[in-house]
């Protein structure tokens, strides 16, 4: 049984991917990252799956890294650090190329690597009152293997915007750019996720696959080659001195050197 994730299909062959650490607010660590690898390869083989929804558990959908896993990465060395960022890519990948329409419910904030998993969802239906933000520059790091799928999703243009100044934006801020197809209250989530939900369920299953998988062919690349680009980058960046800083800065709870008032 899984330990971070919980899977459920119901008679319609809706899935539900839920994110289940609530008390570490669904931040990502290689456990996780492994029973979501392996929920994804369940799902595509899985013909009477239809549609998976993606969520989480408790106040967040996914605050990003967890801190053990940084911790144990600032500690690695540059192999360690590879084979981590490799699976975070896989992972992220797995989830892209799923071969059921994706749908993000997106009920509480996401930073870091959380905006990477609602990137490689089809559409996200989130609440008004969350938070996002590519947060990792403000750890002297890079949103590298997540990269791709921000860019993906939401243009370089509003890239430029998000990608390297680690602002916290909101709900509004999320759908301008792309990342939230639909912002909704709280209590309307649920029901608004069905609405999205329900049209799939009118369709052919094997044409929705070939027509998710023509989209991802005549959108952006994300090839053997991205997915190794973005792995070198992080393990490049983690070697720089301001890394070592902006983390131990940030489990100290302190402001790293860098930052001026």
């Amino acid at each position: 049984m899984p330990e971070t994730i919980t899977l459920t299909t119901d008679a319609r062959g809706v899935a539900r991917l839920t994110l289940n650490r609530p008390d570490k607010h669904n931040a990502l660590n290689a456990l996780m990252i492994g029973e979501l690898t392996r929920a994804a390869a369940e799902l595509a083989a899985d013909p009477a799956v239809r549609v998976v929804v993606l969520t989480g558990a408790g106040a967040s959908f996914c605050a990003g890294g967890d801190l053990g896993w940084m911790r144990g990465q600032m500690a690695a060395d540059d192999a360690t650090r590879a084979v981590g960022a490799r699976a975070l890519a896989q992972m992220l990948r797995a989830l892209n190329e799923l071969p059921q329409p994706l749908i993000g419910r997106v009920q509480g904030q996401a930073f870091g690597g959380g905006v990477g998993m609602m990137a490689v969802c089809d559409l996200c239906i989130g609440v008004d009152s969350a938070l996002f933000g590519l947060t990792e520059t403000r750890l002297g790091l890079i949103p590298a293997t997540i990269g791709p799928y921000v860019v993906a999703r939401i243009g370089e243009s509003a890239a430029r915007r998000v990608f390297m100044n680690g602002r916290r934006f909101d709900a509004g801020l999320a759908r301008d750019i792309g990342l939230l197809a639909r912002v909704v209250p709280a209590a309307a989530l649920e029901t608004e996720t069905e609405e999205e939900v329900a049209p799939y369920l009118a369709c052919a299953p094997r044409a929705v696959a070939r027509a998710k998988a023509l989209v991802r062919a005549l959108g952006p690349r994300i090839d053997d080659a991205t997915v190794a680009m973005t792995v070198s980058a992080l393990v490049e960046t983690w070697q720089d001195p301001e890394a070592t800083e902006g983390i131990t800065a940030f489990l100290d709870r302190r402001k790293p050197g860098w930052v001026r008032d």
